[in-house]
């Protein structure tokens, strides 16, 4: 009889990709089939975002679709003014169990406001882990909706931005951050 495999190989998942166009770039727009914001990052750095997409799960297909009406015209609010626009985005990550925790306590973060990496370590109850909130942070797969942006350094200064730190700087003085 011949020995089975214990290793099957997963298929991919399958995502649908679009684009919107915003003052910063253009955004790529990740959904699944229910429609829901897989990820979201800018165009010039779509390695980065396929390299998130398959740490998270594994091999990806994206295929051009279409992001829902309502999200798009909740993104595009955001950035023409209505910075609260951006809660109206459903969203699902996967991630460590630590990430996810990361990355669901930036929306508690508000728009024009700006915390840093120990006081969100701090908030999680870990308050020793201000490297993993930071590296989390950096592998948050929802840019601008999961607002990484609005987390800076003890110091008060800007701190990397996947999204480069022009767009960093450029997203929290669009919500009325001077920095």
């Amino acid at each position: 009889m011949p020995e089975r495999s214990h290793l099957t190989q997963k298929p991919p998942t399958t995502f649908s990709l679009d684009r919107l166009s915003t003052p910063i770039g253009a955004a790529l727009l990740v959904t699944d089939d229910d429609g829901v914001l897989r990820a979201l990052d800018w165009e010039d750095y779509a390695p980065r975002m396929l390299d998130l997409l398959r740490r998270n799960y594994g091999a990806v297909v994206l295929k051009d679709g279409q992001a829902p009406a309502a999200m798009k015209a909740a993104l595009s609010a955001y950035f023409n003014g209505d910075l609260d626009r951006l809660a109206e985005v459903a969203w699902r990550v996967a991630g460590t169990e630590f990430q996810r925790k990361v990355w669901s306590a930036l929306p508690g973060i508000p728009a024009g406001q700006t915390m840093s990496y120990g006081a969100m370590a701090a908030q999680l109850q870990a308050p020793k882990a201000m490297r993993a909130v930071g590296h989390a942070n950096g592998a948050n797969p929802i840019s601008v909706v999961l607002p990484c942006h609005r987390l800076i350094g003890a110091d008060g200064g800007l701190v990397k931005y996947g999204g480069g730190l022009m767009r960093k700087r450029w997203l929290l003085r669009h919500e009325g951050v001077e920095v």
